[in-house]
């Protein structure tokens, strides 16, 4: 399945709720979001059901996502579903990590192959802070039960945010040292929630490498540059929506909680998917992935999406 600028689309994000148990600032309102109708929200079948299509449509690789994955109804089943189908190389799922201890072994069994953990700060206060509600401790319990579990090569996802958490980068890149984690930092991007924050907090993730020059640059993965300390176990990865545009080698479509498809995450364009099956389907997600866009708008406009990133799937 190629898109209108030739890239080949092998990856789908598939958000399986917009409700979250955390009220990170950058993301969700403080308030949270009102939950929905089941009705509204994918059920466990249909989200099968748009998996086995893509797949079927050259997707290799599918993220669940939310809001938070792991509050959702039914999680386990959906991994099961998803993770049988012939032709999937790899099932993922970025979590905040707070629910883990009861759920890493369950998820690996259910045949998740690879989990990414939110980690912006390793402060106990500051982690209160920018998620309002949260408790390290339960996500640093999280983090040993995934690696108890068996998934040893996990992610940590930190959000790179001026004059918060800036100043642990080092501490944070310390935490490759000894286990083969990675880090990545990502810039944090003017929309939804953080949209009208004052510019200082937009930090380009190249900071990492001015405040750690011992990182020497190693093999890429997806839309992340790729760094390590010599001598280190694990690696640090850079995303960098906002100072290096990756869109020429984006290979993701995404689906919301809702059922709609959006070809790009700061795109408004999404198209229906509920109610549709069979070749119907097959033909709707070609579609879809045949309108990204060459490239998004961040920097010369802002993100075109009125989602915020908990609608969408991060």
């Amino acid at each position: 399945m190629t898109d209108g600028c030739g890239r080949t689309i092998r990856y789908l994000r598939l958000s399986v709720t917009d409700l979250c148990n955390y009220r990170c600032r950058y993301c969700m309102p403080e308030a949270g979001v009102e939950k929905r109708p089941h009705r509204d929200i994918l059920s466990v079948e249909e989200c099968v059901e748009i998996g086995r299509a893509a797949v079927r449509c050259g997707v290799k690789k599918i993220r669940l996502t939310g809001g938070e994955p792991l509050v959702r109804r039914g999680i386990l089943d959906i991994c099961r579903g998803l993770s049988a189908i012939d032709g999937l190389d790899e099932l993922c799922l970025t979590t905040n990590g707070s629910l883990l201890p009861a759920l890493a072994a369950p998820l690996r069994d259910a045949g998740v192959t690879r989990l990414n953990v939110s980690l912006d700060t390793l402060r106990p206060e500051r982690f209160a802070r920018i998620t309002r509600v949260g408790s390290l401790s339960d996500v640093l319990a999280g983090l040993d039960a995934a690696e108890r579990a068996g998934f040893s090569h996990l992610k940590c996802n930190v959000v790179l945010i001026g004059g918060f958490n800036d100043d642990e980068i080092e501490p944070l890149v310390g935490l490759t040292k000894d286990r083969p984690w990675e880090v990545r930092f990502i810039e944090l991007m003017p929309m939804g929630q953080c949209a009208n924050w004052d510019r200082e907090r937009f930090l380009p993730a190249e900071e990492v490498l001015r405040r750690v020059p011992a990182l020497r640059p190693c093999d890429p993965s997806g839309t992340a540059a790729r760094y390590r300390v010599p001598g280190w176990a694990g690696t640090v990865g850079l995303i960098e929506p906002l100072s290096h545009r990756f869109c020429d080698r984006c290979d993701r479509i995404r689906v919301t909680a809702d059922g709609r498809l959006k070809p790009c995450l700061h795109s408004a364009e999404e198209l229906p998917l509920r109610g549709l099956h069979g070749a119907e389907l097959e033909d709707a997600i070609r579609r879809g992935a045949a309108r990204k866009p060459e490239r998004h708008h961040l920097t010369d406009g802002g993100s075109e999406t009125a989602r915020d990133m908990n609608e969408i799937g991060g």
